[in-house]
């Protein structure tokens, strides 16, 4: 489930878990998240004075490399746009080397990817998880897979890598859960298909991003019911995992389950990769989803 590479370098050839395992695409792909304690992000000391919650209107501030302009770079509170600019230049400045680099080193530990994989949002989460008010469906302390409500995926795999930028030296702690496929098991009944027509009001009336597939109400519904369901989050078995300062993992989160539980400054990079892309396609959520159903959802 959690696989170490000893990987110090941003972008410079792979190295691969060991002689005789090759590169690390197929347990990646087999639900193992990769870890790699010694791959530091360098934060300049002038982007790190600016290290606080309050310069984010909600959880994060994200850059978008899809986007042209000012809103490359969203989020920033109030407080921050007052500053005269320094703040949001130097965190802006931050998250897309933070993202070119994230990039780099996907193109060298994944060969196989290269030219394959779309960069979507980079963020910079600077504030504590443990005891942040929320509502129970954005509560990312309970164990969950991703989906994304706004932005349907419409099969593609959603691929991260985060890296833990406390200055302090603090650890992120995360909790492991179950396989994807018991998952899809032991929810799998209870998801229903959407008509058609309900998924492309969605998109009509501005609530999706584009049209919403099968597949992406499956994975929303399975999040929000691995959320909502308490005794399922107390009694399944879980995996604790803390991220030292410093280190960097990456994992197929939609596939991962996972539940960031404590923990403060973090930035990640998001990834869509289309499934045909992939070394195994039969063990993406897409693949199982479908068996289930006995169609196709995207």
């Amino acid at each position: 489930m959690i696989l170490r590479l000893d990987r110090r370098q941003w972008g410079a050839s792979a190295s691969a878990p060991s002689s005789h395992e090759g590169d690390s695409t197929a347990q990646l792909e087999a639900g193992a998240l990769l870890l790699m304690p010694e791959l530091a992000f360098d934060v300049h000391p002038a982007e790190r004075v600016h290290f606080s919650p309050s310069i984010a209107a909600a959880k994060n501030v994200s850059f978008d490399p899809s986007r042209k302009g000012k809103r490359v770079v969203s989020g920033f509170s109030r407080m921050a746009r007052e500053n005269g600019g320094g703040v949001m230049e130097l965190v802006s400045a931050m998250l897309r080397r933070f993202s070119d680099s994230a990039e780099a080193v996907m193109d060298a530990l994944f060969p196989r990817y290269r030219g394959r994989l779309e960069r979507a949002r980079a963020s910079f989460r600077p504030a504590e998880i443990a005891g942040r008010k929320t509502s129970w469906r954005q509560d990312d302390t309970r164990l969950h897979i991703d989906a994304f409500p706004a932005t349907p995926v419409q099969g593609r795999r959603i691929l991260r890598l985060f890296t833990n930028v406390n200055p302090e030296g603090r650890p992120r702690s995360w909790r492991l859960g179950e396989p994807f496929e018991e998952l899809a098991q032991r929810f799998g009944g209870d998801l229903r298909i959407p008509r058609p027509f309900r998924l492309e009001l969605l998109r009509l009336t501005g609530i999706t991003k584009s049209r919403r597939s099968a597949y992406d109400a499956l994975m929303l519904q399975l999040h929000d019911r691995m959320k909502a369901d308490l005794a399922y989050q107390a009694r399944v078995p879980r995996t604790p995992i803390d991220f030292p300062a410093g280190s960097t993992w990456i994992a197929f989160t939609d596939q991962v389950s996972h539940a960031a539980v404590a923990g403060q400054f973090q930035l990640e990079q998001t990834f869509l990769l289309p499934v045909e892309a992939m070394q195994g396609p039969e063990r993406s959520p897409l693949r199982i989803l479908e068996r289930m159903k006995g169609r196709r959802l995207a």
